[in-house]
């Protein structure tokens, strides 16, 4: 009688333990498979990590539809050196020349001191407008005053209101015969003692250039942006390379 009371307590349980064995396989598959769809990927989750390289040869590279040829000692992330389409190429040069990087060199591109050369490029798929538009569309809205004022370097300044999100930084705009120059600078102080200016201009109706340096070399703005123009269109030959 006892042996027939656990065979039927046996029978009972393993009918309520399959299926809730089921359930929970059931459950674990599914929740690996929405991380696998829905989780962010490689680089959303950690950012890569700069991973300068001496070499010297050519990577093709498509940016908007813009097909480059980088040397990869320009390319800061190693992941760039692969080559094919992308969304997005960080790039760095030493003044005065805009050289690409080498071990030589190691200690000035490291460098982030208020005098530091390194000039930071990002080429990038994003549609925007051009500096002129920008100049009459849009930062009007957010200067002290529309008119500005004489600046240093042959630049003409324009202050920021108070009440805007770009309150720390000072718009300078320096005029060429293929259009404005429009630089934000951000201001000099004690929680910022090693300021950058940065520029972003239309490379084509569908991909931005940015270009970042620090503010101690404004004096050199003609001089830094016709290298950086040239830099590019370097690039965008198909040789490639300056």
């Amino acid at each position: 009688m006892g042996r027939l009371n656990d065979d039927e307590t046996v029978r009972r349980r393993s009918g309520w333990l399959i299926p809730l064995s089921v359930f929970g396989v059931t459950f674990v598959l599914s929740g690996v498979l929405l991380l696998f769809y829905l989780a962010p990927r490689g680089n959303t989750l950690f950012h890569e990590q700069a991973e300068p390289s001496s070499r010297s040869d050519l990577v093709a590279l498509t940016v908007g539809g813009v097909a480059l040829r980088i040397p990869a000692n320009y390319l800061m992330y190693d992941s760039a050196r692969t080559g094919g389409v992308r969304n997005d190429v960080a790039l760095f040069a030493l003044l005065p020349d805009l050289s690409g990087w080498s071990n030589w060199a190691a200690d000035a591109f490291a460098s982030n001191a208020e005098d530091s050369d390194v000039v930071y490029l990002t080429i990038k798929a994003k549609p925007s407008l051009s500096e002129a538009d920008k100049l009459k569309r849009v930062w009007p809205d957010y200067l002290v005053d529309r008119l500005g004022s004489d600046g240093p370097f042959g630049l003409h300044h324009y202050a920021f209101r108070q009440d805007t999100g770009y309150r720390s930084e000072e718009l300078f705009v320096g005029a060429t015969t293929s259009g404005p120059v429009v630089l934000r600078c951000v201001k000099q102080s004690p929680q910022v003692p090693s300021p950058s200016c940065l520029r972003e201009t239309q490379l084509t109706r569908g991909v931005t250039l940015s270009v970042r340096f620090k503010r101690v070399h404004l004096d050199a703005w003609r001089d830094i942006t016709a290298k950086i123009d040239k830099l590019v269109a370097s690039f965008r030959k198909p040789g490639g390379a300056p």
